[in-house]
C-alpha cells in the first residue's frame, strides 16, 4: 500500500483537539487501512470495531455498556449503518478528560447522515480521505492514475483489465449493497442508468430539466439521485462564482464524477487507446487535472472543495477553477495539450475576476509564460 502520511498526520492532529474524529470517504478508498495504521502508531491502547461484523454489531447492542469503560483510541468502522450509536457517542464525548478518543469511519457525508451532524455538533471534526493523488502515486505515473482512478485496489491492480474488472465489481456492490445499507430505497438498475447518463455530462453545468426529460422522471427526482451520488463521494459538485459585474453569469453548478477510473468504466473505456480516442477524453482529463490541483491546494494552502468554484458568462467567457485565499485570487484553466495558447476567455477571466494569477495547467512537461499574470504549467508540478 502506498504511504498516506499527510492524512495520518492530519488525523493525529485532530485527535488531540476533538474527542471524536470522523474519517469519511468513498467505500474502498482506504479508510480502514489508514485507521489501522493510525491505531498501530497510537501511543496508548487502541480498539477496532467493524460494524459490518455481526458479532461486533451484537456486542454494541448496548453501546454505553460496550464502550463506557474502553480507554485509548476507539475505531468504529462503517458507522453510517449504526446511526443509533451517535447519541451514545455524544454522552461519551462529554466526559471530563476524554478517557477515550473515537475515530469513526463512514462512507456517507455528514449531510447524508444528518443525525450525526445534529448529535455531535461541537464535538466532532471531519477529515475526508480521497483516492490516491499525484503526490502519492508520483507524477511519472500520471497516465495510469488518470486511466484507473484513485481507488487503491484499482490503481494497484496487476493490469488495466484487472483494474477494470475491480471497478465493475465496485459499481455493482455499491448499487446492490451500499445504497440499501444507508436505508435508501432505490432500484440498483435505476441509479446505474442515471450514473451512466451523468458520466456523459461529466464536467458540464447541471441541467436538471434536461436530465429529467431524458430519464423520464421529475427534476426533483434526478436531483435526489444526484444528492445520493454526491453524498457517497461518487460525484463532485463545483459551485458557480458570481461577481458584481453587470453581466449575465451562469448560476448552475458543474458536475464531475469524483473518480476518473469509475468515469471510464461507466463510459466503457478499458485502456489508454480507447481513452485517447473517446469523445469525452478532454472532459475526463479536465476533471482529473482539476481534482489533482484542488488536492494540492488542500495540502499546501488548506483549500477545501467548498472554497472552490468555476466562473462563466452567458457570452462564453469561462474559468475552470477559481480559488480565493487570504490575499490572493487565483484562476486555473485545464488543457489536454502540451502547448496551450492564450485565449480571449483567459483575458476576460483575468480582468473580470481581478485575478492575481491565472495558471493554465496542461499535459506537457514545460512551464512558460503566456502573458502578464498568466503562466502555463504542467500538471506534474502538482505531484
Amino acid at each position: 500500500m502506498l504511504s498516506r502520511e499527510t492524512h495520518l498526520s492530519s488525523l493525529s492532529a485532530l485527535l488531540t483537539e476533538f474527542p471524536i474524529v470522523a474519517l469519511v470517504g468513498a467505500r474502498q478508498v482506504g479508510k480502514t487501512t489508514l485507521a489501522k495504521a493510525l491505531a498501530a502508531a497510537y501511543p496508548g491502547e487502541s480498539h477496532f470495531f467493524d460494524l459490518e461484523d455481526a458479532r461486533v454489531d451484537a456486542r454494541l447492542a448496548s453501546p454505553m455498556l460496550a464502550l463506557g469503560n474502553v480507554t485509548g483510541l476507539v475505531v468504529l468502522d462503517e458507522v453510517q449503518i449504526r446511526p443509533d450509536l451517535f447519541p451514545a457517542l455524544r454522552v461519551l464525548a462529554d466526559r471530563p478528560d476524554w478517557p477515550a478518543r473515537f475515530l469513526i469511519l463512514g462512507s456517507a457525508s455528514p449531510e447524508l447522515m444528518q443525525r450525526s451532524a445534529e448529535s455531535l455538533a461541537g464535538r466532532i471534526a471531519y477529515h475526508e480521505l480521497p483516492g490516491l493523488d499525484l503526490r502519492e502515486a508520483g507524477a511519472a505515473n500520471s497516465a495510469a492514475l488518470w486511466l484507473r482512478g484513485g481507488f487503491p485496489r484499482s490503481y494497484l491492480a496487476a493490469s488495466d483489465s484487472a483494474s477494470q474488472r475491480w471497478r465493475h465489481e465496485f459499481i455493482r456492490t455499491y448499487l446492490e449493497r451500499d445504497i440499501p445499507a444507508l436505508g435508501l430505497r432505490l432500484a440498483p438498475t435505476t441509479l446505474r442508468r442515471f450514473w451512466s447518463m451523468l458520466a456523459h455530462y461529466h464536467g458540464q453545468t447541471w441541467n436538471g430539466s434536461e436530465l429529467a426529460r431524458a430519464f423520464g422522471v421529475t427534476e426533483r427526482t434526478v436531483r435526489h439521485y444526484l444528492d445520493i451520488l454526491a453524498g457517497t463521494y461518487m460525484v463532485r459538485i463545483l459551485q458557480p462564482w458570481h461577481e458584481n459585474l453587470g453581466k449575465r453569469q451562469v448560476k448552475a453548478p458543474k458536475v464531475y464524477l469524483a473518480d476518473s477510473g469509475i468515469l471510464h468504466t461507466l463510459l466503457d473505456i478499458a485502456g489508454q487507446d480507447a481513452l485517447q480516442g473517446h469523445p469525452k477524453v478532454g472532459a475526463s482529463w479536465e476533471g482529473f487535472a482539476l481534482t489533482q490541483v484542488v488536492r494540492w491546494l488542500n495540502v499546501h494552502q488548506g483549500v477545501e472543495w467548498r472554497n472552490c468554484a468555476y466562473w462563466k458568462l452567458h457570452t462564453g467567457a469561462e474559468l475552470d477553477l477559481f480559488v480565493q485565499t487570504p490575499g490572493q485570487r487565483l484562476g486555473y484553466e485545464f488543457k489536454l495539450s502540451d502547448s496551450p495558447r492564450l485565449t480571449p476567455s483567459m483575458r476576460s477571466a483575468l480582468e473580470n475576476l481581478a485575478l492575481d494569477k491565472l495558471y493554465v495547467v496542461h499535459a506537457g512537461n514545460d512551464a512558460f509564460p503566456l502573458d502578464e499574470r498568466i503562466d502555463a504549467v504542467p500538471l506534474g508540478r502538482f505531484g
